[in-house]
């Protein structure tokens, strides 16, 4: 959810922010500029959120359950926040846009990595997007994702952990988002002048 808000409405960065964990190597040859900057501004983003004290500081709290998935965990809870709380974001109600995502993602679908395209299609199915907001979106998405670990991940619980400490999370997630927002705003136009 994060990584489609920081592509602050412009289609192509939207999808390279979305294709960013399935791509490597020399991809300023098989992608164009714009979804380039998106690819780019994707491995920024997770970067810096992996980096700040804040997020690190939330993760501590969830280590002695949850291990190495802590850093994953801490993400969806964050694109949770993002959602629950969408109104002091954007202006555009959440469904809405979270369709206009989708249908802009799948307008670049003959660019798209195969591996993304099978993740994209559970996403767009389940609107992964559309139920972050809500515990049970979560509970989904965790659940789906702990089918997929090679390691007891534990992950089918974190819906009940954020269920639990709620406030301290939310708070962590208010105090890092901004800075975010600020960190990719001006990332985004530093790789535009590359």
């Amino acid at each position: 959810m994060a990584h489609a808000y920081l592509s602050f409405e412009e289609p192509k960065v939207l999808v390279g922010n979305f294709i960013g964990d399935f791509v490597r190597g020399a991809i300023e040859k098989s992608y164009e500029k714009e979804i380039v900057i998106g690819v780019k501004l994707h491995w920024e983003i997770d970067h810096f959120t992996d980096n700040h004290p804040v997020v690190k500081e939330a993760q501590e709290i969830l280590r002695p359950e949850y291990g190495r998935y802590s850093t994953v965990i801490t993400d969806m809870y964050f694109d949770y926040f993002l959602a629950k709380y969408w109104k002091n974001y954007h202006s555009q109600p959440l469904q809405d846009y979270v369709q206009n995502v989708y249908e802009t993602i799948e307008s670049f679908r003959e660019v798209l990595p195969v591996k993304f395209l099978k993740t994209f299609a559970y996403m767009k199915y389940y609107n992964w997007l559309g139920g972050y907001g809500e515990l049970d979106g979560i509970r989904r998405a965790m659940t789906g994702m702990a089918k997929k670990t090679r390691f007891q991940s534990k992950l089918e619980t974190a819906h009940i952990f954020l269920d639990e400490h709620h406030e301290y999370l939310r708070i962590h997630f208010g105090d890092f988002f901004e800075d975010l927002v600020q960190h990719s705003k001006a990332k985004l136009s530093e790789l535009k002048n590359q």
